[in-house]
């Protein structure tokens, strides 16, 4: 997708890296990397795909971790900004995709109100990832009839959410960024009503070398993420449809 007409020589291009695989990198999102003169990445960008990034091409690391912020999210978007008005192509490049939970809705409202033509490139995001990675489908006509993409991490660093609408029967949830809300996450969607035997899972890294599967249950999901010291960044999953994961 292409937005606005250039007021300025340079554009950004918003490109999601998809959930780590570099095979799951789409071919726009692999031309336009070869074609810029600068990449400005994030933190879940992995070594595969930043080793396709032609030499000579400039690369600027923004990453992002718990607490721990490179540039805080205004720098990022000025410093696109600057870049563009420089006259440089610059690739944006996301983990996931940059429409989901990446921030890339808040650096395109900056560009375009600047009038830096901007492009967006989908990725596949971490929920897709995983249930790819093992096997098990977030909607199922005999378990989930819809899925929930949820941050568990909001602007005001609160978890406050819609708990009766998450808590409803027949559903998948995946929480982003979540780890360090999980005992709020599990203690409030029991007291709304979820099972506490509802299948839930703890995913690391899906899709790459490192990728693990912790299978538990609603109530014992900070248990399980307490012994088995899970870190972000990790999906964490509940509903049936975990259930279906292979092995």
């Amino acid at each position: 997708m292409k937005t606005s007409q250039a007021q300025t020589s340079g554009a950004v291009a918003l490109v999601g890296a998809g959930p780590g695989d570099p095979e799951l990198l789409t071919l726009k999102a692999l031309r336009l990397i070869q074609a810029a003169q600068v990449v400005v990445y994030d933190h879940l960008v992995g070594e595969a795909i930043l080793a396709s990034i032609p030499a000579g091409v400039e690369r600027i690391y923004v990453g992002k971790k718990a607490s721990r912020h490179t540039l805080a999210q205004q720098e990022i978007s000025a410093l696109l900004l600057r870049l563009a008005r420089a006259g440089k192509r610059v690739v944006r490049l996301k983990g996931g995709d940059p429409f989901v939970f990446g921030r890339g809705g808040e650096e395109m409202e900056a560009l375009l109100a600047a009038g830096v033509a901007v492009e967006i490139v989908p990725g596949i995001t971490a929920a897709l990832g995983a249930g790819a990675a093992f096997g098990f489908p977030l909607t199922h006509r005999d378990h989930a009839q819809s899925c929930v993409f949820v941050t568990g991490h909001l602007k005001d660093h609160s978890v406050d959410l819609d708990w009766p609408a998450l808590a409803r029967p027949g559903q998948t949830l995946v929480f982003y960024m979540g780890m360090a809300g999980l005992e709020s996450i599990a203690r409030q969607l029991e007291a709304h009503g979820l099972d506490p035997a509802t299948p839930a899972a703890l995913i690391y890294k899906a899709t790459l070398p490192q990728q693990r599967f912790w299978s538990c249950t609603l109530a014992s999901l900070p248990d399980t993420a307490t012994r088995h010291g899970v870190k972000p960044p990790a999906l964490i999953v509940i509903g049936s449809v975990v259930g279906l994961a292979a092995g």
